[in-house]
């Protein structure tokens, strides 16, 4: 894994917990309904990037 790559994941990891916290307020306080499925969206993806980079 090269200094990119370790970068990538490091930034992937701090979106997580980024989105993890969004998503637990959006839950807590539905102003917006369409705000938990595009969290919960992004949140997927994001764990799909970082998977597909450990694997590479």
């Amino acid at each position: 894994m090269d200094k990119k790559q370790k970068k990538r994941m490091e930034v992937l990891h701090q979106r997580v917990a980024k989105l993890q916290q969004q998503l637990v307020g959006a839950k807590q306080q539905p102003d917006d309904p369409a705000d938990v499925p595009r969290l919960e969206q992004e949140l997927a993806a994001t764990h799909a990037e970082l998977v597909a980079l450990k694997n590479v």
